[in-house]
């Protein structure tokens, strides 16, 4: 017996010790399955669809796939487009329990200051965190908009430097903000229309509850003051919203300086795209250039979603104290055809870290979905740990070594 121990306990060891070390999971390189191909990039072209506005964009929500543009990158006044960074801050106050819907809200002399459109909230009066966000999104009230950035972050400025930074983080290149409402027509406050895409993105797609707030045609509010109760009439911007039967949005903007900006959401048959015209000269012009991307890009796309992929198998393990993992999809993966191939065709590709190396975390990649369509390679998702393992001891080898010699 102490014969059969003293070579179990040696073959124990010299497991431990010369068990080779393979590639960690999380050293295999990410896949964005929004990142697009060079072919798709060529789409970021202008067609001659006859608009007015020196600069536009149109992108498809779920890929951030540019369809068409015109000087995209061109730094303009954005007016009041700018309070779609302001609600981004409001939805992430949101998310992150900072703030509830039902809050009560105190409006500033400050913020009562402000000029512009407005809801003419009064110094004092309190509105719910809800009632304000209907105030931005439907009447665009600069007073609603500043209300809510004291109460977020104590102040417009500090609000406006975490603006400026929420940009940055998105990658908007082309973007400056001096306020939180559009209010200032100075030099360095600025955007673009990829940049403005690019949060109304975000807006959208990380917080798809801002359509039922940016659906809204005509709603009352109370005010509630000193002077008594009295009700106003909030009328939606966007007169889209009665044009063109698809639309879901999002914000409008005018100042002398901007002239009229739009960015337009609308959705179709699972599609959901994003029009965005800067410095238009004329009001209703805006709105029918919007709508003539939107039929540009309905009649020209097809939209690949993958949201459910195939349940995927548990992956074997070196070194672990379990032997194998559960894994999981990193995201769906979609991908929006502007050339009429055939989306039936597309094929898929697992692929995995061939028996990877404890510890493993959970969410280390440890392999990619990859969708191709013939030869050419359309996106890939990430396949990551579900669970973690952590790197077996002496005594885990010990024990499994032992338990297999008494099978």
């Amino acid at each position: 017996m102490r014969s059969f121990l003293t070579y179990l306990c040696t073959l124990c060891l010299t497991t431990y010790l010369v068990c080779p070390l393979l590639t960690s999971a999380s050293s295999l390189p990410a896949s964005d399955p929004t990142v697009l191909s060079a072919e798709a990039e060529a789409a970021d072209a202008s067609p001659d669809l006859g608009i007015t506005a020196p600069s536009y964009v149109l992108m498809e929500a779920s890929t951030g796939q540019i369809i068409c543009s015109q000087d995209p990158d061109t730094r303009l006044s954005p007016a009041s487009i700018t309070k779609i960074m302001t609600l981004i801050l409001i939805f992430d106050a949101l998310e992150s329990g900072q703030i509830r819907l039902t809050d009560e809200v105190t409006t500033s002399a400050y913020a009562k200051s402000m000029g512009g459109s407005q809801v003419f909230l009064e110094e004092g009066e309190q509105q719910t965190v809800e009632t304000l966000i209907k105030c931005i999104v439907v009447a665009s009230g600069n007073d609603a908009s500043v209300t809510m950035a004291e109460y977020i972050s104590g102040s417009e400025t500090e609000f406006v430097n975490q603006m400026n930074a929420r940009a940055q983080s998105l990658g908007m290149e082309n973007t400056h903000f001096e306020d939180c409402c559009g209010l200032t027509d100075s030099d360095n406050h600025y955007t673009s229309a990829r940049d403005v895409a690019i949060m109304s993105r975000e807006l959208l797609t990380h917080y798809p509850q801002i359509k039922q707030y940016s659906g809204i045609w005509m709603e009352n509010i109370t005010h509630t003051t000193a002077q008594g109760t009295k009700e106003f009439g909030l009328a939606n911007t966007n007169k889209l919203l009665k044009q063109y039967q698809w639309t879901t949005g999002l914000k409008t903007g005018s100042t002398s300086k901007a002239k009229y900006c739009v960015s337009a959401t609308a959705e179709k048959e699972g599609v959901e795209l994003i029009a965005v015209i800067m410095a238009c000269p004329n009001y209703k012009l805006r709105f029918a250039e919007a709508e003539t991307l939107f039929n540009y890009g309905y009649s020209n796309c097809k939209l690949y979603k993958d949201e459910t992929p195939e349940a995927l198998p548990r992956l074997a393990v070196s070194d672990g104290k379990t032997e194998d993992i559960a894994l999981k999809y990193d995201s769906a993966f979609s991908y929006l055809s502007t050339t009429g191939e055939d989306l039936n065709s597309i094929t898929k590709e697992w692929n995995y870290i061939e028996n990877p190396t404890a510890p493993i975390q959970e969410g280390d990649v440890v392999g990619t979905l990859t969708y191709k369509l013939g030869d050419s390679i359309l996106g890939s998702v990430n396949i990551l740990a579900a669970e973690s393992v952590e790197k077996a001891g002496y005594w885990d080898y010990f024990q499994k070594l032992f338990s297999q010699s008494l099978l």
